[in-house]
């Protein structure tokens, strides 16, 4: 089934975390975008279209300066996405050189998204990218981002990127290969779910487990962007993005990963 769903999908979001962007210390993990770049430029061979939505500002600005982490206040976490957006750009501008591929920036806000004219000028630009054959990276826009105006967190992004794109497939990186009933880290009787189809009965069966300091969102905001997307006929792929070649894999079917598609 993934396989198949794969290797027919055109139009592909990719959301790509914190958890798996980072290495331990909090700097970008530059081995996973070398091998990241070589899998995107495998698939746009094959005819497909990718549009990335990427976190990892704020861990890049405390990788590239080396302190203001445990700063709470809003200024600090700010200043840090401003700092680490250029890290982070320049990371993903030098891993997809290597096969001629330009990048685009956008960044964006929940009003950004919520207002007609905003949207509009997001999904030409969008469109004109892809058109001329650059891969739009898309994050909120962290650097001016309040409690009013912030989307929260780039799952939900992701998903909003996939409606407003009419994506054929949401693929989302986590640090695990999927959805169990239970935290696998903590119990070894987690039970792995391959396919889920009804999202509502998947919350009465599974336990929601904490957020780490790197991430903003955790299994419910994956399992919301999923409800989003699923909404519009987009499946979703949740899948461990830290594995090797993970989306040669997902294409050939050899890796497990939970799928969400409505029925």
């Amino acid at each position: 089934m993934l396989s198949a769903i794969m290797n027919k999908a055109k139009k592909i979001v990719i959301k790509i975390g914190s958890n798996t962007l980072a290495n331990e210390d909090g700097s970008i993990n530059k081995e996973f975008l070398k091998k990241f770049s070589e899998q995107v430029n495998f698939l746009r061979d094959q005819g497909k279209e990718i549009v990335i939505v990427s976190s990892g500002a704020r861990i890049a600005g405390v990788g590239t300066i080396g302190k203001w982490m445990r700063k709470g206040d809003i200024h600090y976490k700010q200043a840090l996405c401003a700092i680490g957006q250029v890290e982070l750009m320049d990371s993903y501008r030098k891993a997809f050189n290597k096969y001629d591929i330009h990048i685009g920036q956008m960044l964006l806000t929940r009003e950004d998204l919520s207002d007609t004219n905003r949207t509009l000028n997001i999904r030409n630009t969008l469109f004109t990218l892809i058109d001329e054959g650059v891969i739009p990276i898309i994050n909120e826009n962290d650097t001016v981002s309040v409690a009013e105006i912030k989307i929260g967190d780039n799952d939900t992004l992701a998903a909003l990127t996939a409606n407003l794109w009419d994506a054929d497939l949401l693929i989302m990186f986590s640090d695990i290969d999927g959805v169990y009933n239970k935290n696998p880290k903590e119990y070894k009787d987690a039970k792995f779910l391959e396919q889920i189809t009804d999202i509502e009965e998947l919350l009465k069966i599974i336990e929601i487990g904490k957020v780490n300091e790197f991430g903003t969102g955790g299994i419910s905001t994956k399992i919301e962007a999923a409800r989003k997307v699923n909404n519009y006929g987009i499946p979703m792929i949740l899948t461990n993005g830290k594995k090797e070649n993970i989306l040669l894999s997902l294409l050939d079917g050899s890796i497990k990963a939970t799928l969400f598609v409505s029925r």
